[in-house]
């Protein structure tokens, strides 16, 4: 069978990597040369993923026999729908289900619509002024939002972004105007106060079948500070529950994400592909943050190698309907995911410069590398703006696989910066005191 994967960053990385394991012949359509998916892929074009006539061209002129596409943005453009009116097979959403993500506002309105559980009390504004009396309304504990896709870096909240009504008010001001995220437009909800996590969910437009959960780190610097990012690095546990969850926590944003599956194809917009749920946990349950219309990256990255039902005939199982009656399987063991990021990252990266990467070196300390927003040039690997590249370590407690990241992590050099807190016993630590304490 012949795979096209649209996207070229770590988490299509995790993707072709698994498409590969499957025994498929894979292609890939990709705006950057990334190393590890040219070595991998039978062919690849490199251009803009979003140019939907590009990728269905490419896709008829190598007789592609299914399609994964890895970002939101192709998602946004149509790419799903253009290969679907050719009869090519797409196991990722259409554009109007994958408005789950690239429509903040159309997400939280559904799920009022439907009545599902998770939502918090939000509004979106086009005018600055309303927009303030939300947020006098809230005591200026609110999490300011485009509405639209800023690729995991649009938020704002109170307490770490900004600290007075004011300043909310201003970034809110700025979002109109800008447009960010693509429309004279912001959507202000209020703080929830508790723990991350991810649950990814493989779904065929009615079943989902969800993952282990995850938990990914947003903010650039240990301890939580500084900006947001796209993600500096995420782990999981072997029981598919995170240290502070609950089973019942689990439960509960599984069936979050199936109310919505469901919601969407009452509206028309059936699901096919991954989505994934970012979730709060807070003393009052289960929240919803946001919902996204693909793989989590970095979070792909620490379920993907631990998948052990074929991934392409879960593809399959997705577009034709069938995914409940596919046994799936994961093994059992605990990852831990670290970004190497160019230095400057997050505020203003430093581009074209190479990093050194010894890859027979990981390979023998353990862990698997995953290459993301680099170009390869003659045999040497150069950063862009965005994140470099993934090291993830496997073992049976999370603390085992942070050790064998670490290790990995000796063997890429350059004018990069990585969080090295991840995974580590004192932030899980913290992270159970933290849920303790809201659950009182």
């Amino acid at each position: 069978m012949r795979v096209l994967v649209v996207g070229g960053g770590a988490r299509e990385h995790a993707i072709c990597n698994a498409i590969s394991e499957s025994d498929a012949e894979l292609y890939s359509f990709m705006k950057n040369a990334n190393p590890g998916i040219k070595r991998m892929a039978k062919d690849y074009m490199l251009h803009d993923e979003r140019d939907v006539e590009k990728v269905l061209s490419y896709a008829l002129d190598k007789k592609i026999d299914l399609v994964v596409i890895g970002p939101e943005a192709p998602e946004e453009a149509g790419v799903a729908d253009a290969l679907q009116k050719h009869s090519i097979p797409v196991a990722s959403p259409t554009k109007a289900a994958a408005e789950i993500e690239t429509n903040k506002e159309f997400m939280r309105s559904l799920m009022e619509k439907h009545s599902i559980p998770g939502n918090v009390r939000c509004r979106a504004f086009s005018s600055v002024d309303m927009a303030q009396e939300f947020i006098e309304m809230l005591d200026g504990e609110v999490a300011v939002k485009p509405l639209g896709l800023t690729g995991g870096k649009g938020v704002k909240l109170a307490g770490d972004h900004f600290h007075t009504i004011r300043e909310a008010v201003a970034y809110a001001g700025e979002v109109i105007e800008r447009e960010i995220g693509g429309a004279h437009k912001v959507l202000i909800e209020e703080k929830i106060v508790g723990e991350e996590f991810t649950l990814q969910a493989f779904c065929d437009g009615s079943t989902i079948y969800p993952m282990p959960s995850v938990q990914d780190h947003k903010r650039l610097l240990p301890g939580d500070r500084g900006p947001n990012t796209g993600g500096m690095g995420s782990y999981s546990h072997r029981s598919g529950l995170l240290p502070f969850m609950q089973p019942s926590d689990y439960e509960e944003a599984a069936t979050i994400l199936q109310k919505i599956i469901e919601a969407l194809k009452r509206e028309g917009r059936e699901y096919r592909g991954t989505i994934y749920g970012q979730f709060m946990l807070t003393g009052d349950g289960v929240k919803v943050v946001e919902i996204n219309a693909r793989f989590g990256d970095p979070e792909a990255m620490n379920v993907l190698p631990l998948l052990k039902t074929n991934f392409v005939d879960i593809c399959m199982a997705m577009v034709e309907g069938s995914l409940s009656r596919k046994r799936i399987a994961f093994d059992k063991k605990s990852t831990v995911c670290k970004y190497v990021v160019p230095q400057g990252y997050g505020v203003k990266s430093e581009a074209g410069k190479e990093i050194r990467v010894d890859e027979e070196a990981i390979q023998r300390a353990g862990g698997l590398l995953f290459y993301a927003s680099v170009n390869e040039e003659n045999g040497k690997i150069y950063t862009t703006t965005s994140r470099s590249l993934a090291v993830v370590g496997i073992a049976d407690e999370i603390t085992e696989a942070e050790i064998i990241c670490e290790r990995c992590l000796q063997h890429v050099s350059g004018d990069i910066f990585i969080r090295h807190d991840i995974g580590t016993q004192e932030l899980l630590e913290r992270r159970i005191s933290h849920m303790a304490m809201l659950r009182g």
